[in-house]
């Protein structure tokens, strides 16, 4: 099969509401709305590096756009549509049927229309381009942080990190974990409706302490952290009693949960959001105007987040 029947067969899909050509021309044209901005982020997972060796074409294809959708979801942006970068090794029916059908399963979930992109052979890797809208100059930036805000994170923390050391350590986690891993679940819903609410907000997903002191150096600020209010599953919590290992929820990385700051007096607005949308949104510190990320208790170990290189 060669590269446009095969894009032709798993990748042309119904275009959707803003896209006016899609795939099949050179470009594709895109009709913008009066009165916003366009959001745009890029993300590459290659085999071996990003997800393991052995990891299904399914969860393969969810994880790609999760992590490009949770990088709208920290600006605050509607996703629109993206185009996919695609090398494989070899043509693989099976295989390319379940990625497709996943990819468009999730696509259609947060209406997200694919527009183009290319194939090409090689070691398995997939590059995602993904472009939502956001109103003028509305989106929730890392520069925005005020001294006294309530910093608050989404849902738990080190889940996904601890799949991966239990993967490593050839123990099969637990189907929570692994979802946590294999399909996140990017806070699309959660970073739309701080518009308006949080100072700042980052996308969490290579680790709290590393990405947390981004937002504070962009806002030149520092950050006290309270470690009894960082929210744990249930698994990671009975991990750090066994091993004290805080570098596990702080710095392992894959949490696609959104990190952000609410001035004090619009923290309770945060809880009727909580009920809102039916996730845990915890506070866990406080901005400060020493610079620094300071934890309430002096950590036994010096954590390393994810590098790139």
């Amino acid at each position: 099969m060669n590269e446009f029947n095969l894009i032709e067969k798993y990748f042309n899909w119904t275009r959707l509401d803003l896209t006016a050509v899609g795939i099949g021309d050179d470009c594709a044209l895109i009709s913008i709305q009066p009165e916003q901005q366009l959001a745009m982020s890029v993300d590459t997972l290659i085999e071996g590096v990003h997800f393991p060796i052995n990891t299904s074409p399914a969860d393969i294809a969810h994880k790609a756009l999760s992590v490009n959708l949770s990088d709208l979801a920290a600006m605050g942006a509607t996703p629109k549509y993206f185009t996919l970068a695609l090398t494989l090794p070899e043509y693989n029916q099976v295989w390319l049927e379940a990625f497709s059908a996943s990819l468009k399963t999730l696509a259609n979930r947060y209406k997200i229309d694919l527009i183009g992109g290319d194939t090409t052979k090689g070691k398995l890797s997939i590059t995602i381009n993904v472009t939502g809208v956001v109103p003028s100059n509305k989106a929730l930036l890392r520069s925005s942080a005020k001294v006294g805000d309530t910093i608050f994170v989404s849902n738990t923390l080190g889940d996904a990190a601890l799949a991966w050391r239990q993967i490593q350590q050839n123990i099969k986690p637990s189907q929570n974990l692994l979802k946590q891993f294999n399909a996140p679940e990017p806070q699309v819903a959660l970073g739309q409706s701080l518009i308006g609410l949080a100072n700042a907000c980052i996308d969490i997903s290579d680790g709290l302490e590393q990405d947390l002191g981004h937002l504070l150096n962009r806002s030149q600020v520092g950050a006290k952290i309270n470690l009894t209010d960082i929210p744990l599953a249930e698994e990671v919590a009975s991990y750090l009693k066994e091993t004290n290992d805080w570098c596990l929820p702080l710095a392992g990385g894959d949490d696609y949960q959104l990190c952000f700051t609410v001035a004090q007096d619009k923290v309770s607005e945060v809880k009727a959001l909580e009920k809102e949308l039916g996730i845990e949104l915890n506070s866990i510190g406080v901005i400060t105007k020493d610079i620094g990320l300071e934890y309430s208790k002096k950590l036994d170990q010096t954590c390393s987040s994810y590098q790139h290189f």
